[in-house]
C-alpha cells in the first residue's frame, strides 16, 4: 500500500516531462498541449523551469480512454468525444465556461481565439491576407447579383484556399493560423452593403434587388474593390456590420450584433458541425472543412432557418398583428419560425441573452415588440419559448438587414467553432469517421439489367 501526495499522485512515482508524456501517449509532444488545452490533461510548471510535467495517473487515464476509440469501420459518428460545448439544463458552456457569460465580456475575436487555444489575448484583431482577400473578392464580385450569402461565403472560402499554398499543413500552429486569417477574409470579401440606411423601415429592403451592390467600392490595382466598409483596426462585428445593412450602428446596436457572433460560436454536433469533422477526419485543410460546414449549413432547418423568422417579424410590422400571421402559418400548415428548440426544454440561452442586449439598442422596440408578440400568441394553446433564430431574426429586422443576414452572421461565426472542432478531430487518428452502411437493397446474384 503506497502513501499519496496531495495532488494524488503517488509518493515516489516522478511526474512526466513533456517527451515522456507523448511518448505514453503515443502523440507528438504538441498533441499533449492540445489535450491540455482542451481541459482533457493537466499540466504543472516544472520548478526548475524547464517546462511542463504531467501527473502519470493522470496520462494513463487518457490512454485508457483513447483505447476505448472504437475501431475503423464502427459507427464512429455516436461516439465523438468533445470538450468544447456542454448543453445542459437549458444552459451551455465554453470549455466549462458559462457561454453567455464569455460573450457579454468579451468580443467575438478573443472568444474564437481563447475557445482555440484556451488563451486570451486582450485588444486581438483578425487580419485578411492582401492576396487571399483579393482573390475571395474578385471571385466574389464575379457571381450574379442575386447570389445569396452562403453563396458568396462559400466561393470566398474556395478562392483563399486557392490562392494559399501552405493549406495543406494541418500542424496545430498552420491551422490557427488559416482560421486568424480565414474568418476576415470571409467578412472582407463581402460586398459593402449600399443604400438610404438611414430612413429606411424596418423590414424594408429598398437598396436594389439583393440590398447590397456587386463589387462595391472603387477598384484597385488588383481588381479586388476597395474596402469602404470598415477600417483594418475594426473589429469583426463592425466589418460586418458595414456588409449587412448601409444604416450607420450605434454602438448598442454593434455590441448586440459581437454578442449574437459570440453566442453562436459553437453549439455541439449540429449538422453542419459534424459534416465538418467528417472532413477533418479525412485530414481536409481548414478552407476545404469550412466549406464543408457551409455545405451542410445551406439549408432551411439550419443556417437559414433566421430568415424564415425574419420575414415573418417583416410581415406582422406590416400587417400590424402578430396573431394574424401565426394564424396564416398554422393554416398553411407551416410551422411557426423561431420557436422551441429540442436541446432546451424551457428556454434557448442564446435568445434570451440577445433579446436583452436588443433590449438596449432603440430602434430595436418594433422588431421585439413583433416577435414577443409571435411568442405570445402562440403560448395560448402551447408552451412555446423563442430560440435564437427569433432573436437573431428581431436584430437583422429592426437594424434594416437583407433576410438572409442571419444566416451570414451565422456562418461567420461559426467558422471559429468549426475550426475548433477540426483541431480536435486533426488529433483523432484519421478515417475513423466511417460509419458502416446497413444494406437493404436486393441480395445478389442477381442478372445483368
Amino acid at each position: 500500500m503506497t502513501d499519496s501526495t496531495g495532488d494524488g499522485q503517488a509518493a515516489g512515482e516522478a511526474r512526466l516531462t513533456t517527451r515522456e508524456a507523448a511518448r505514453r501517449l503515443g502523440v507528438k509532444p504538441e498533441t499533449v498541449y492540445a489535450y491540455v488545452s482542451r481541459g482533457q490533461l493537466g499540466s504543472r510548471r516544472d520548478p526548475a523551469g524547464r517546462g511542463s510535467t504531467f501527473d502519470p495517473k493522470e496520462v494513463d487515464a487518457l490512454v485508457r480512454r483513447a483505447r476505448r476509440e472504437p475501431p475503423a469501420g464502427s459507427d464512429a459518428t455516436q461516439r465523438i468525444s468533445t470538450g468544447i460545448t456542454l448543453i445542459e439544463a437549458d444552459r451551455y458552456w465554453f470549455r466549462g465556461v458559462d457561454a453567455v457569460e464569455l460573450a457579454r465580456s468579451y468580443p467575438y475575436e478573443e472568444v474564437a481565439d481563447w475557445l482555440w487555444t484556451g488563451t486570451r489575448r486582450p485588444g486581438l484583431r483578425f487580419t485578411a491576407p492582401a492576396e487571399s482577400l483579393a482573390a475571395a473578392r474578385r471571385a466574389v464580385g464575379a457571381l450574379p447579383g442575386h447570389s445569396g450569402s452562403t453563396d458568396r461565403l462559400r466561393v470566398a472560402a474556395i478562392a483563399a484556399a486557392v490562392a494559399d499554398p501552405l493549406r495543406f499543413d494541418l500542424s496545430r500552429e498552420a491551422v490557427l493560423g488559416t482560421a486568424r486569417a480565414l474568418i476576415p477574409t470571409l467578412v472582407d470579401a463581402l460586398p459593402v452593403a449600399v443604400g438610404p440606411g438611414a430612413g429606411r423601415t424596418a423590414g424594408c429592403h429598398d437598396a436594389g434587388a439583393d440590398g447590397v451592390a456587386a463589387g462595391s467600392g472603387s477598384r484597385g490595382e488588383d481588381g479586388s474593390g476597395a474596402d469602404t466598409g470598415s477600417r483594418a483596426d475594426d473589429g469583426i462585428a463592425a466589418r460586418l456590420w458595414a456588409r449587412l445593412t448601409p444604416r450607420p450602428p450605434g454602438a448598442a446596436a454593434l455590441r448586440a450584433l459581437d454578442l449574437a457572433l459570440s453566442l453562436l460560436i459553437d453549439h455541439d454536433l449540429a449538422a453542419s458541425t459534424l459534416a465538418v469533422r467528417v472532413a477533418a477526419s479525412a485530414r481536409a485543410h481548414p478552407y476545404a472543412v469550412v466549406s464543408a460546414g457551409l455545405g451542410a449549413m445551406d439549408g432551411p432547418l439550419h443556417g437559414a432557418a433566421s430568415g424564415l423568422a425574419h420575414r415573418m417579424l417583416t410581415d406582422v410590422l406590416e400587417r400590424g398583428s402578430a396573431a394574424a400571421v401565426v394564424s396564416d402559418h398554422l393554416r398553411a400548415g407551416r410551422g411557426v419560425p423561431g420557436l422551441g428548440h429540442r436541446l432546451y426544454p424551457r428556454q434557448d440561452p442564446r435568445a434570451a441573452a440577445l433579446f436583452a442586449a436588443l433590449d438596449e439598442v432603440p430602434d430595436a422596440a418594433p422588431a421585439l415588440a413583433a416577435a414577443r408578440g409571435v411568442t405570445a400568441t402562440t403560448a395560448r394553446h402551447a408552451a412555446s419559448h423563442a430560440n435564437v433564430d427569433l432573436a437573431l431574426a428581431a436584430l437583422t429586422v429592426a437594424s434594416g438587414m437583407r433576410p438572409d443576414a442571419g444566416e451570414t452572421v451565422f456562418a461567420v461565426a461559426r467558422t471559429a467553432g468549426w475550426i475548433a472542432h477540426a483541431l480536435e478531430e486533426y488529433e483523432e487518428p484519421p478515417l475513423r469517421m466511417r460509419p458502416s452502411g446497413r444494406y437493404d437493397g436486393p441480395r445478389p446474384p442477381r442478372p445483368l439489367p
